[in-house]
């Protein structure tokens, strides 16, 4: 009788490494090692049978470099996968670039000293990690991104917390404290997750996304063994080119409209994120803006929104304004009327005034009547639904890619989606009518191109093609 025959274990992946220089660099190599360690990668100090070779290297004096630059041909020659650290890789060469990259063009990638999450980001694109079975078998997970409360086609992607303004009206500070970025490989590590889950629509989210890198000065991290900057734009680019990779949408929220969102618009334009923008104005009038403490030099925002729309026809923008602010006059509340058919804000939501505990604003002289502060809101909100739904009568006659939501018997009686104009929950939809070819399918998670043939209040009717 034949023995069976036993499965061959899955080899574990093995790191050889090398830590040269002082007793901080020695300590980054701790923290290094301690990570690979946590993941199940094997460590060796020598570069015999290693997967990679990482080498933490020293710049300070000359035989330092010359003694990193040494090890780092010799573990290329040996191993030919090295990933290199430390303050050697931060300096910069003769002709200008990363001087590693200079005299070893062939590394994998080079980060500066301090700098675990880049190396194991490195480290993970060259060499993926062993099986994890605290992530990998959570039932209905996303991975490295975990459980989501969301369906599965949609998926928040939080790339902040906290925020740096003191606007009055507001307490989030004193709550979430101030802006803290998270570091891009962590970010865009998850965004892979979701995406090879099957994520088709990912929603960027913070308390403020123009600020993504402000409080680490925009510092420089790894991705895909490239570096690439801790900024929105950078984010948003390398995001977009994700999201066509797997045919799926990224959506931006919380853009404070600041003049770098000038430099995301172009990416609209070119498909490679939703021309889409969640600007949250709160109000038009300077003065009223003043005494709100809002950033941004509020009062050039229509002056933005046009220059946006010069770049991006297609753009929609979604904003939130407060009607009723302490102080507020008739003449200002008219100007914000004025403002939002000028600027054809596409969805706008309002709150009347609302002291909340602990905002500053509560102490602003000026408090108004809150009959008249929801009178207020109520006109703002006649004035919103005008200039959305006009605008919404204009894509009649069009053809829109929708993101399937609901789709009863796989769509013979019909269903529900999203076009690029339509956030989940916070937007309106796409009523999709039943498909006049009876070979024509709707699927939950998936897209369809639909005729818009109609407009039924905040939602569009379309017929599936």
């Amino acid at each position: 009788m034949s023995e069976m025959t036993a499965t061959a274990p899955i080899p574990t992946p093995k790191v050889g490494f090398v830590s040269l220089g002082c007793p901080k660099a020695l300590t980054d190599s701790e923290l290094i090692l301690t990570q690979l360690s946590a993941e199940g990668y094997q460590t060796s100090k020598t570069f015999e049978g290693a997967d990679l070779v990482i080498v933490n290297t020293c710049g300070f004096i000359d035989e330092a470099i010359q003694e990193s630059l040494d090890t780092i041909a010799e573990a290329l020659n040996e191993n030919g996968k090295v990933i290199v650290t430390g303050c050697l890789g931060a300096k910069t060469g003769e002709g200008g670039g990363n001087m590693v990259l200079e005299m070893h063009p062939s590394v994998l990638a080079v980060t500066g000293p301090h700098a675990t999450q880049e190396v194991m980001d490195a480290v993970h694109t060259h060499l993926p990690k062993p099986h994890d079975p605290f992530l990998d078998l959570v039932p209905g997970g996303f991975g490295e991104a975990g459980l989501k409360l969301t369906p599965r086609h949609y998926a928040y992607l939080k790339i902040s917390e906290g925020c740096n303004h003191r606007c009055t009206f507001c307490i989030i500070p004193s709550m979430r404290g101030d802006l803290v970025s998270r570091p891009i490989g962590d970010v865009l590590k998850e965004a892979q997750a979701l995406f090879e889950g099957g994520v088709k629509e990912l929603l960027v989210i913070s308390q403020d996304t123009s600020a993504y890198g402000v409080d680490v000065k925009y510092r420089t991290g790894f991705w895909d063994g490239k570096p690439v900057k801790t900024r929105m734009l950078e984010l948003v680019q390398t995001l977009g080119e994700m999201a066509r990779a797997h045919g799926a949408w990224v959506r931006l929220h919380y853009v404070y409209p600041y003049p770098s969102v000038d430099d995301i618009i172009p990416l609209m334009a070119q498909g490679l994120v939703l021309p889409y923008l969640d600007v949250p104005f709160q109000h038009s009038h300077p003065d009223v803006l003043k005494r709100m403490k809002r950033p941004a030099s509020g009062e050039r925002n229509l002056e933005r929104i046009q220059r946006w729309r010069e770049m991006c026809p297609e753009l929609v923008i979604r904003s939130t304004f407060i009607a009723g602010f302490p102080g507020e006059t008739e003449e200002e509340f008219a100007h914000l009327l004025d403002f939002l058919r000028e600027a054809q804000i596409d969805r706008a939501g309002c709150f009347a005034y609302s002291p909340v505990k602990g905002a500053t604003a509560n102490d602003l002289p000026g408090m108004l009547p809150e009959a008249l502060r929801e009178e207020r809101r109520a006109r703002f909100m006649a004035v919103a639904e005008e200039v959305s739904i006009a605008r919404l009568h204009q894509r009649v006659g069009s053809s829109m890619q929708v993101l399937v939501d609901s789709a009863p018997a796989m769509g013979r009686r019909g269903g529900v989606g999203r076009s690029y104009g339509d956030a989940p929950e916070i937007d309106g939809v796409v009523r999709l009518l039943p498909p006049e070819k009876i070979s024509k399918t709707l699927k939950v998670g998936e897209f369809t191109r639909a005729r818009i043939v109609g407009v039924e209040g905040h939602d569009l009717v379309g017929m599936p093609v």
